[in-house]
């Protein structure tokens, strides 16, 4: 830890006296989350994790000495009250801020740039890990289009000297489009031998029966959803009741337990292409979860997927703090932390690769792991596939 200049607490001592005792100024981390809006059931473990890894951390003796003040609020995923609480946020002094979803992540995007504080949330299209788009976005995952990249190679192994139909079904939505071109193209830059059409999947629709009877023309065996769980288990039970062989692949917004419990049944033989490992399949990186929630009689496969995505996120950006403090006499502000960001390189996790950001990309992951429902439960089929553009 480097010895920077510290800050005196300024308390009286008990005989009257000034007590000297040095204490470093915290690091204050502005937070929205969706506790109670349309995304809530993903949202709040989200949020939780990244709570606790604050907890933690502090309990720790916080990052290079400096404790992290976190203020999250609820915004009940609505775009105008995410504004007005990132607003909030950076004049009371936050130096970074962890968003949630793409429409907030979206919006924010240009005061976020303005502003250089550096952000991360659960948000995964492409162009935020372009720094000449967005250079304060950061997120720890592989993007969408890196997941049906991947996706996309692995069918064609699979299949490797046959030809093969795919489908994407797709929230008709910025989130939901973000990785349909780049899934084309990679198509045909890489020469795969693989047919794509794409199908937009409603919210509001009562089933997916129209989409799937021209999947079935189109003759494919494979159906890409990108999408969240909810829709994802409504259409996994569509098929299932219409008898389909196709095999169902989601990404990772339904790649998830919520996924499991909605369909059911139904939810049986789908692969999910995940970036972070989900906690019933173990991992060493789940030690360190289980130890700090111990003291709650729970655990990490208890509290899931997104608890633990939550935790790993706030993780790495504690990383990018820790850099800031270490490389500039133990201060720190945006465009610091932003370098400390960028000079993660092979930071180990234990339930995703290791993640690592550059000056060219800020996307921590370029792979994915694959896993299939067994019996209810996730079993992995693939180690983490990395694939090149």
């Amino acid at each position: 830890m480097l010895a920077g200049p510290a800050c005196h607490s300024g308390k009286k001592g008990s005989a009257g006296g000034s007590d000297t005792t040095p204490t470093k100024e915290d690091i204050k981390v502005g937070a929205i989350f969706d506790l109670s809006g349309p995304t809530a059931d993903t949202g709040t473990p989200y949020s939780e994790g990244i709570r606790d890894y604050v907890d933690y951390r502090n309990a720790q003796g916080g990052v290079e000495g400096h404790k992290l003040a976190l203020t999250g609020q609820d915004f009940g995923y609505k775009v105008t009250v995410a504004g007005q609480m990132y607003a909030q946020d950076v004049l009371q002094g936050s130096k970074v801020f962890m968003g949630w979803g793409n429409a907030d992540t979206e919006a924010l995007r240009p005061k976020v740039n303005a502003d250089m504080i550096p952000f991360m949330s659960a948000a995964l299209p492409e162009t935020l890990a372009d720094p000449a788009v967005t250079p304060y976005n950061f997120f720890a995952s592989a993007s969408y289009s890196q997941q049906l990249r991947i996706t996309l190679r692995y069918i064609a192994d699979q299949n490797r000297g046959k030809h093969v139909e795919v489908a994407v079904f797709y929230s008709d939505s910025p989130f939901g489009v973000s990785p349909l071109e780049d899934g084309k193209r990679y198509i045909a830059d890489h020469k795969l031998d693989v047919g794509f059409k794409t199908y937009p999947m409603p919210a509001t629709a009562s089933d997916y029966l129209a989409q799937i009877g021209q999947a079935s023309a189109q003759k494919a065996r494979y159906i890409i959803v990108q999408n969240a769980s909810r829709a994802a288990a409504r259409l996994a039970g569509d098929l299932a009741g219409q008898r389909s062989t196709v095999q169902l692949v989601c990404l990772n917004l339904c790649a998830d337990e919520l996924f499991v419990k909605l369909a059911g049944p139904a939810a049986e033989k789908m692969i999910g292409v995940m970036p972070y490992a989900p906690p019933a399949a173990g991992g060493a990186g789940l030690d360190e979860i289980d130890n700090f929630l111990k003291a709650r009689n729970t655990t990490a496969k208890d509290k899931g997927l997104y608890y633990v995505q939550g935790w790993y996120t706030m993780a790495t950006m504690a990383e990018g703090i820790a850099n800031a403090l270490k490389a500039n006499n133990d201060k720190a502000d945006g465009p610091s932390i932003k370098a400390g960001l960028e000079g993660i390189t092979d930071f180990k996790t234990g339930v995703t690769d290791p993640i690592s950001f550059s000056s060219t990309s800020h996307a921590g992951l370029m792979s994915a792991g694959l896993y299939q429902v067994e019996n209810g439960s996730f079993k992995k089929i693939s180690d983490p596939i990395k694939v090149a553009k």
